[in-house]
C-alpha cells in the first residue's frame, strides 16, 4: 500500500486492517476528489437564479453522490465514488460576490492545476492545501467545527454586510467529503500569506505566555513559525506611522469584540514578516498568467480600516499589499490575519481552562473567557506586537517656528496700510522741520514750532512708533480704522504730534 494512504487508528488482525486499508482513498486521491465535488457543485449553482439570502439559506445543505462511473447529473471520473455535501450553497455564493469572486475565476484557482500540501505547525490536525496561484487556502475541520461555522453564518453575514474590512477569515463555501469510508469536512478561505512573498518570519499570536514557543521539532524548519515568547526575545516591536497604527488597531478591536459576541476565544494572529533591505528578494512559484491578488479585500493592506499610505515601491513594485512597518533600521512588510476562529468557549474548553489553572497562572494560558481573551489579546497586539513610530522632537519646534511666521506675516500685512501713513507723516514733519511754520488750514497749532526741536520730534516719533506696536500687540482690530474721530478733525501733522 502506497505511504500515501490516508492514515486512521483501526484495530483487529492484519488481514482485516490490509483489507479496510485496500478500500481507503490516497491523498491524492482525495485532492482530485475535492476538486472535482468544488467545481460541481459551483457549476450547479451557476443554473440557480441570484435572489436575497434569506435565513433558512444558512441551514441548507445539499447532497449528491459522484459515481466514477458517471450519471444523468455527474461527469465521469477516475476516482473512487464518493458523496459531496454542500453546505449554504447560495449564503456563501453570496459571500464570494461580495469580495468580487467570479465562478469562472474561482473554479480557475481551485480546479485548474493541483493543490499544494502545506504543512501545519499548529497543535490541531488539519490538513491544509493551497491553490496554485495563491488565492485561497482549503483547510480540513473537524465536525464541531463545521457545525459551529454554520450557526456562525447568519452572524457572520451581518458583520461582513457592515464591515467588509476585516481581518478575521473570509470564508467561501463549506464541503464535507464521503470517499471510501473516510469523511472529510474542508472550509475554503483567503489566503493570508502569499507564497510569492517570501517571509524571513512568522508567527503565530496569541497574547498568552503558558507554553507560548516553537518546538524544538518546529525550530528546525526551514521556515519556522514561532510564538509569543519567541517574538519578545527576537523583537523588540514592530513601528508603524500613526495612520496605519490607528488603522490596524481599530479593525482589531472591532474584530476582537465581534469574535467577543459569538463567544469565540483561542484564536490567533499570523503574522508574516518580509525584510525589505534583505536580497535577493526571493519570489516565485507564482501563476504569471494570474498575477497578484484579485479578491477585494484580501490583502493586508486593504483588511484594515481607514486610509493609509501605499507601501514604498521594491525592486519590482510588487508588495503584494504588505502593509509597511520598521524595525530598528529595517524596512518591513507586515501581512497578518486572525485565523482559528472557530473554537468556542464551550464545556470542554471551560474544562480545560479550569484544569491549566490548577497547574499554571490562569490569567496566561490561552483557553480563557471570551472577554478576557480579547481583551489580553487586544492589550498584547497594541503595547508589545504594534507599536506608533513618534516623529522628532524638532518636528514640532518647526511647526510652531512655521506658524509663529505666518502670524507674524499675517500681522505685518495688517499691518502695512498703518506703516505706509506713518511714512507718509515721517517725511512730512521732516520737511516741516526745513522751513517755515506749518499752518493748518483746518485748526491752529497746537504748540508753535518754535518749541519743537528735531530730536524731541524725533523721540515722540519712535514713542508713537511703540505706542502703535503696543496697539497692534494687544489689539489688531483696532488697527482697521485708527482714530476715525481724530483723524477727521486733525491734520497728519498734528496727529503726529499729538501721538
Amino acid at each position: 500500500m502506497s505511504t500515501a494512504t490516508v492514515d486512521s487508528v483501526g484495530r483487529g488482525t492484519k488481514a482485516s486492517k490490509a483489507s479496510k486499508d485496500h478500500k481507503k482513498p490516497t491523498a491524492a486521491a482525495l485532492k482530485g476528489a475535492i476538486q472535482l465535488g468544488i467545481g460541481y457543485a459551483v457549476g450547479n449553482l451557476s443554473s440557480k437564479p441570484d435572489r436575497d439570502v434569506l435565513m433558512q439559506d444558512f441551514s441548507v445543505v445539499e447532497s449528491v453522490f459522484l459515481p466514477s462511473e458517471g450519471s444523468n447529473l455527474t461527469p465521469a471520473h477516475h476516482f473512487p465514488d464518493f458523496r459531496l455535501k454542500t453546505y449554504a450553497p447560495l449564503a456563501f455564493r453570496y459571500f464570494r460576490e461580495l469580495f468580487g469572486i467570479k465562478p469562472d475565476d474561482y473554479l480557475y484557482s481551485i480546479c485548474n492545476e493541483p493543490l499544494i500540501e502545506l504543512s501545519n505547525p499548529g497543535a490541531s490536525s488539519s490538513w491544509f492545501y493551497l491553490t496554485s496561484d495563491d488565492e485561497f487556502i482549503i483547510k480540513t475541520v473537524q465536525h464541531k467545527e463545521a457545525e459551529f461555522l454554520q450557526k456562525l453564518l447568519p452572524g457572520y453575514y451581518m458583520n461582513l454586510n457592515q464591515n467588509p474590512r476585516t481581518l478575521l477569515p473570509k470564508f467561501y463555501g463549506l464541503y464535507c467529503i464521503q470517499c471510501g469510508g473516510v469523511t472529510i469536512r474542508v472550509v475554503v478561505m483567503n489566503n493570508v500569506l502569499p507564497r510569492a512573498m517570501k517571509m524571513h518570519y512568522k508567527y503565530d499570536l496569541k497574547g498568552s505566555s503558558y507554553k507560548r514557543r516553537a518546538s524544538r521539532k518546529e525550530r528546525v524548519k526551514p521556515c519556522p513559525t514561532f510564538k509569543d515568547l519567541d517574538f519578545q526575545e527576537m523583537h523588540e516591536g514592530l513601528h508603524f506611522d500613526l495612520d496605519t497604527y490607528n488603522a490596524l488597531m481599530k479593525t482589531l478591536q472591532r474584530d476582537c469584540r465581534v469574535l467577543e459576541s459569538f463567544k469565540i476565544m483561542d484564536y490567533s494572529l499570523l503574522l508574516g514578516i518580509h525584510v525589505l533591505d534583505r536580497k535577493p528578494l526571493v519570489r516565485g512559484n507564482r501563476c504569471d498568467s494570474r498575477k497578484g491578488q484579485k479578491v477585494l479585500y484580501s490583502t493586508a493592506l486593504e483588511s484594515i480600516q481607514g486610509n493609509v499610505k501605499d507601501p514604498e515601491p521594491v525592486a519590482d513594485d510588487d508588495t503584494l499589499g504588505g502593509i509597511p512597518a520598521k524595525h530598528k533600521d529595517e524596512s518591513l512588510l507586515i501581512f497578518l490575519g486572525i485565523i482559528d476562529i472557530l473554537q468556542s468557549y464551550r464545556f470542554i474548553k471551560k474544562v480545560e481552562h479550569s484544569w491549566k489553572a490548577l497547574v499554571h497562572d490562569g490569567d496566561t494560558v490561552s483557553v480563557h473567557r471570551p472577554n478576557f481573551y480579547a481583551d489580553r489579546f487586544l492589550k498584547f497586539m497594541g503595547s508589545t506586537v504594534f507599536k506608533k513610530i513618534h516623529p522628532l522632537r524638532g518636528t514640532s519646534s518647526k511647526r510652531k517656528r512655521n506658524s509663529l511666521h505666518a502670524s507674524k506675516s499675517a500681522s505685518q500685512e495688517i499691518l502695512s496700510p498703518q506703516t505706509d501713513k506713518k511714512d507718509e507723516k515721517k517725511a512730512q514733519s521732516m520737511e516741516n522741520l526745513d522751513g517755515n511754520c506749518y499752518t493748518s488750514f483746518n485748526q491752529p497749532d497746537l504748540l508753535p514750532q518754535s518749541a519743537v526741536s528735531f530730536e524731541s520730534a524725533q523721540n515722540e516719533e519712535e514713542d508713537a512708533e511703540n505706542s502703535e506696536d503696543r496697539r497692534a500687540s494687544s489689539s489688531t482690530i483696532a488697527l482697521d480704522e485708527p482714530l476715525p474721530s481724530l483723524s477727521r478733525s486733525l491734520s497728519d501733522t498734528e496727529l503726529d504730534v499729538y501721538l
